[in-house]
């Protein structure tokens, strides 16, 4: 089995805090999908760089940051976005001081380890399924993420 059953009660007390409605986990021979009935949590953040130039701004220059908005998005539409497999802390290296798996400008194949996802103390090495250029990466160190919350745009070859 994959996980213990005290791993799988810290999983089970951890989704019942979150405010996370459904977890799977799935390993080559252990899948576990924890479910509550609980209504969703749902986050809204502003950001306040983007805030700040659209109320100081005049009129006529609010208006071309919305024009210059779908020019990003139609660009962007042409790059793959690796996403999250799951919830946990987001770590672009290996450890402290030690470089990072990769950084915005690298090119990489199937099977590289892009980052990892540290969740209920298990590190998890998150290998890229594409090939290709990495454009961007959407996801600061240490900072939590949730599944199927983008991480990287690659450009792909």
């Amino acid at each position: 089995m994959g996980m213990d059953i005290k791993q799988i009660q810290d999983l089970i007390k951890f989704v019942s805090k979150s405010g996370v409605n459904e977890v799977a986990i799935e390993e080559k021979d252990f899948k576990i999908t924890i479910k509550t009935n609980q209504e969703p949590t749902y986050v809204t953040a502003s950001v306040p760089v983007a805030a700040a130039p659209v109320a100081a701004a005049p009129q006529p220059t609010a208006v071309a940051p919305v024009a210059a908005a779908p020019a990003v998005v139609s660009e962007e539409a042409n790059f793959i976005t690796i996403k999250s497999p799951m919830i946990g802390t987001f770590y672009r290296s290996a450890g402290p001081g030690k470089p990072s798996f990769v950084n915005a400008g690298d090119e990489i194949s199937t099977g590289n380890v892009l980052c990892i996802i540290e969740a209920m103390k298990l590190f998890n090495e998150i290998e890229s399924e594409v090939s290709g250029k990495i454009v961007k990466i959407l996801v600061e160190d240490a900072q939590p993420v949730e599944f199927d919350q983008p991480l990287f745009l690659v450009d792909p070859r």
